[in-house]
């Protein structure tokens, strides 16, 4: 087996029955539960390997002692929920979230729904690696799968009970991405007064994220028509939102919409918001002008929710649409995408307009492929670069490089007021890394 450690920075995921096997699974769910006992949901999103996989994770559980509640295809909020109101010492979401249909993924969650820390995910897979013989389980010992065929309608009626204001009069358009939200998205917003289309919703398996949901909003750009688009990826824990022009409200938008809102209502503890090293340059500016001040954290929704736990903040996120709201515990596409229409009702502004509260600064991505991004740390004509980009780019701009948690790259970002500017760095920027580390 590989030394490469088996946890990202969302769980463990790669190609199904290739990298992430049944075995795998089953090796894992056994390792979690080892030695001890009690229960977990698992919940699944729409791809072909999650049923096999699903079934691995089940196995593993009730071969260490632990009863699973199999909730079937659902929104990976609806799984935090449910790991709640059931008690449950586990919670298992199989999905690979935005990746293509052909990858899949296994994220564990602990008591009351977050996702693992770094900590545990360290613990499972130590015992998975080093554990066996496993603790002996027999007879009555051994745990039971049940189905909870109300799992969706639950997580649903949960949400719209914490809903404050009726979207009678709004009109969207829901891009379920062929994945985890086809049934309880169109559901939640029809219950809550609004008036829906609801797109992607015939999933074959292979079809998820495919030229749809959040990672690929420009379709439902062209749909909106005047109308508020809504995206979610595979397994709705992400939000993209197209206003009534179809222009693209990313993470940054929408968390800046609801930044404000809640400081109006004197409903964002410590005027503070939590983020990422991603957050674009305009999302800080337009922090800073409404007072709210900017915690800024590591690439994963984990890190933003353990910051914003330690602070005691009521909202973070990411630019690329997890948003987290106070006294949830992961991020929910679904209650995301209520909140912000709520905002609209609330207000009686369009998204177009709400949307102006952060002005977006040019950004650019590049992905630079190297030998070993490891030794970037210690690649001082790299950051001898970076430090003379930033003084030409002064407080109009801004460089971030570091390595990819999850592939052998270098990620260059760069912001500008002008894009031709922005470009230009990342450009000498990508050069240096490719000098440096061996880029191809």
């Amino acid at each position: 087996m590989s030394d490469t450690p088996l946890f990202g920075t969302d769980g463990v995921r790669g190609v199904a029955n290739v990298d992430l096997t049944a075995d795998l699974a089953y090796g894992l769910a056994r390792a979690a539960g080892d030695g001890r006992t009690g229960s977990v949901v698992i919940g699944r999103d729409t791809r072909r390997s999650g049923q096999m996989l699903a079934a691995a994770v089940q196995a593993g559980f009730n071969a260490s002692g632990f009863d699973t509640t199999d909730a079937g295809i659902i929104p990976v909020g609806g799984v935090s929920h449910l790991i709640g109101t059931l008690g449950a010492d586990f919670g298992v979401m199989v999905s690979a979230s935005h990746n293509p249909a052909a990858d899949n993924g296994i994220k564990f969650f602990g008591p009351g729904g977050a996702k693992l820390d770094d900590v545990r995910e360290a613990a499972i897979e130590a015992r998975f690696r080093h554990g066996e013989p496993w603790t002996e389980v027999r007879g009555a010992q051994v745990g039971i799968n049940l189905e909870a065929d109300d799992a969706v309608d639950r997580y649903v009626n949960h949400l719209i009970a914490q809903a404050d204001h009726s979207l009678s009069g709004i009109d969207v358009v829901l891009d379920c991405a062929h994945g985890a939200a086809v049934r309880a998205a169109p559901w939640l917003f029809d219950l809550a007064g609004a008036t829906v289309e609801a797109i992607c919703v015939e999933p074959t398996g292979m079809n998820i994220n495919d030229g749809c949901g959040a990672v690929h909003p420009e379709g439902l750009a062209e749909r909106a028509d005047g109308r508020i688009g809504l995206a979610f990826d595979g397994d709705a824990d992400r939000l993209i939102a197209v206003d009534e022009d179809g222009r693209v409200c990313n993470g940054d938008v929408v968390m800046a919409i609801l930044a404000r809102h809640m400081r109006q209502h004197q409903e964002l503890p410590g005027d503070a918001v939590v983020t990422t090293v991603m957050a674009n340059l305009g999302f800080r500016i337009a922090m800073r002008g409404l007072g709210i001040d900017v915690v800024e954290t590591a690439v994963g929704d984990r890190y933003v929710f353990e910051a914003m736990r330690k602070i005691g903040a009521g909202l973070g996120g990411e630019q690329s649409g997890h948003v987290l709201l106070r006294d949830h515990a992961t991020g929910d596409g679904l209650l995301t995408g209520l909140r912000l229409l709520e905002v609209v009702a609330n207000t009686g502004a369009p998204l177009r307009e709400l949307r102006r509260v952060m002005i977006e600064f040019p950004q650019v991505l590049r992905n630079v492929r190297v030998r070993v991004k490891e030794r970037l740390d210690d690649a001082d004509s790299v950051w001898s670069a970076v430090e003379m980009m930033e003084k030409r780019l002064g407080e109009d701009g801004r460089v971030l490089v570091r390595a990819s948690g999850t592939e052998s790259l270098v990620r260059v970002m760069v912001e500008a007021r002008e894009s031709h500017e922005a470009a230009a760095v990342a450009d000498e920027l990508v050069s240096v890394v490719r000098t440096q580390l061996g880029g191809e």
